[in-house]
């Protein structure tokens, strides 16, 4: 079930993802040999880029994982959108160069020999693939991994590509129309090229430090309001510029808390730290640093200086 997915790390999953990459390649290798489907040998190309692009991203993972230091004090979290990138730049060269073989035979169609153990191999393949993904998805979820995010994603297009592939083979077959082999094969590509510039999209989001996602600030908004305090229609406990970022796997949120002055830094540190917990507790992976300011004074950040 998914819920015990946890227990598999992403860097185990990722082990996992080279494994599979390296069998789909030899069996849609196999499958284009014998078949000489220009169709088939678009999806091995694509399986090319699993491979590197699961190799890749279990570099970044391992270095994701490593823990913060004197010069990453706030972790190497960022690493896994650098492996989303690059898998999303490896599926638009895949993309690119699946096109540009398929051309050729749109104008010089081959025809397409022992179609059944060609499909059979394809279909094997993508049997593995889709397992792994959804195995994946699931993981990243848990572990709000983007890397293995990324990875499932390419893996599902891969699935995509070999439905798209078989369907194909199978008109052909059916038609006698040897073109729809080479038709087929840049539809997928144009598919797949789709995926490509998402997961770059997303990686330089993420590198920008982009806010969580609405529900986590939910959440967060939630856990300050069980903390706030009025008295007669005055604030004595509130909280003020609230951000939120994110890196990889690791939540950030920055807010001021103000409270009255006459209170003393004892008393003060004990509440933020009572929030702290509160925020990590409701929201998993989140790291919360909270400024103390007093009620009547407000921090700004709009004048001249703060801008340059």
């Amino acid at each position: 079930m998914i819920s015990k997915l946890p227990a598999w790390s992403p860097r185990t999953l990722m082990w996992a993802s080279v494994v599979v990459a390296i069998l789909t390649i030899t069996l849609k290798t196999l499958a284009w040999w014998i078949t000489d489907s220009v169709g088939l040998l678009s999806d091995a190309m694509e399986s090319l880029v699993n491979l590197a692009s699961a190799v890749f991203g279990l570099v970044m993972v391992t270095v994701a994982a490593q823990p913060a230091d004197a010069e990453h004090p706030y972790g190497h979290h960022k690493a896994e959108y650098f492996s989303s990138g690059f898998e999303g730049i490896l599926i638009i060269v895949a993309a690119v160069g699946i096109i540009w073989a398929a051309s050729h035979r749109i104008f010089d169609p081959q025809p397409i020999e022992q179609v059944g153990l060609g499909l059979a191999l394809s279909v094997i393949s993508s049997v593995l693939n889709g397992v792994l993904a959804w195995v994946m998805f699931g993981a990243a979820k848990a572990h709000r991994s983007i890397a293995l995010e990324a990875d499932a994603k390419h893996l599902v297009t891969d699935v995509w590509t070999s439905v798209g592939v078989v369907i194909g083979i199978g008109l052909v077959s059916l038609t006698g129309w040897l073109w729809l082999d080479a038709v087929v094969a840049i539809a997928v590509a144009l598919n797949i090229l789709k995926e490509g510039v998402h997961l770059i999209w997303r990686s330089s989001q993420g590198l920008m430090d982009e806010a969580v996602e609405p529900e986590t600030i939910a959440k967060i908004n939630e856990t300050l309001a069980g903390f706030a305090y009025q008295r007669d229609e005055v604030s004595i406990i509130r909280f003020d510029h609230i951000n939120t970022r994110q890196a990889g796997q690791r939540l950030f949120v920055d807010l001021h808390m103000h409270m009255p002055a006459s209170w003393t830094l004892g008393r003060a540190a004990a509440l933020r730290t009572s929030v702290e917990q509160a925020l990590m507790s409701a929201v998993p992976g989140l790291r919360a640093s909270i400024q103390l300011l007093p009620s009547d004074v407000e921090a700004h950040f709009d004048s001249e200086r703060d801008l340059l």
